[in-house]
């Protein structure tokens, strides 16, 4: 029988191990970045802006019977409890690993990110279906006061999606945030266009008018973001690793003739995690070369968490998981 062996981490190195006995590595890749610990700030302050503009922008949109500023206010509440999850998911992500929970809780921010995606779809829905009521039912709207409001909300939105700028290639969970206020933004400005015309046309329908086209940009934005986050979910190969290229190069590795029971996985939106059986019949276990190869993983195809298993072989022995459809 062959065994995987879990050396002990070491914060100040990277590991690939195996002996006599154990037959496997694990590599733990020290360098990979937690991205949501930096972020704490960007989500603190954009909680509190977005809460008191959301306050006010409602009252406001009552006030001037405008659905362009109601709808964006149950729109911005809607990401403001979105950062609100997406910060506690960040938190339980730098939770350390416990008996049960032996990943610590690092996909919490796979979920935040889905969860966030499926949020923002369904209020741009809702903003749709009343933006299609105001359309057959139409009704004056003030159009100065929708200018001054939303104006306001740009700037809001616009410096708060700013603070998740730099976050957004490395961690769909930053990227969900950041596409939040970015959406949030781009409403705000068209409402501020809708509010212009209205007040200097008088064309009421270019208020829910706006508020359709909008939420069609923001569906077609946050498609990418849902389906990516989903294939997370699901433990898809993560899109930033190409698994053939993982294939040829542990293929390529020296003494290895067979590759099989090969999965790649997100552990969360920042870290990958990989396991594979390396046939090296004749072979002697190398501790480099299971090294070599967890850095390797690590640094060229960002897999933070490798564990290799060494198998002989053996045509009396066959592994069970070896054939493709064998999970």
């Amino acid at each position: 029988m062959t065994h995987v062996h879990h050396p002990q981490h070491d914060h100040d190195d990277d590991h690939g191990h195996g002996d006599g006995h154990h037959h496997g590595a694990h590599g733990h890749g020290h360098g990979h970045s937690h991205a949501p610990a930096s972020f704490g700030g960007a989500f603190a302050v954009g909680i509190v802006l977005n809460t008191g503009y959301v306050v006010a922008e409602a009252l406001y949109g009552v006030m001037a019977n405008s659905l362009a500023l109601i709808a964006d206010a149950g729109h911005n509440f809607g990401d403001v409890l979105s950062l609100a999850v997406a910060w506690f998911a960040a938190s339980l992500g730098r939770r350390a690993p416990t008996e049960r929970y032996t990943y610590g809780l690092r996909g919490s921010s796979i979920l935040a990110a889905l969860s966030n995606a499926v949020v923002l779809l369904v209020v741009t829905g809702g903003i749709a279906w009343a933006a299609i009521l105001k359309l057959m039912h139409p009704s004056p709207a003030g159009g100065l006061t929708m200018i001054a409001v939303a104006s306001v909300g740009v700037v809001v939105n616009g410096v708060t999606a700013m603070m998740f700028a730099s976050g957004r290639k490395g961690d769909i969970n930053i990227r969900a945030a950041f596409a939040h206020m970015a959406s949030d933004a781009l409403i705000a400005l068209g409402v501020v266009a809708s509010g212009g015309v209205v007040l200097f046309t008088g064309w009421q329908w270019v208020d829910p008018a706006v508020s359709l086209a909008i939420g069609g940009l923001i569906v077609w934005g946050t498609w990418s973001l849902m389906r990516e986050s989903l294939d997370l979910a699901l433990h898809a190969v993560p899109a930033s690793v190409n698994r053939a290229d993982v294939l040829s190069y542990l293929r390529g590795l020296p003494g290895v003739s067979e590759v099989h029971d090969l999965h790649i996985w997100g552990m969360s939106t920042t870290e990958n995690a990989l396991t594979a059986h390396l046939v090296r019949p004749g072979g002697e276990l190398d501790d480099s070369l299971l090294r070599r190869a967890c850095i390797d993983l690590r640094e060229r195809f960002a897999v933070h968490h490798a564990t290799l298993q060494i198998e002989a072989g053996l045509a009396d022995h066959p592994c069970d998981l070896a054939p493709t459809e064998v999970v």
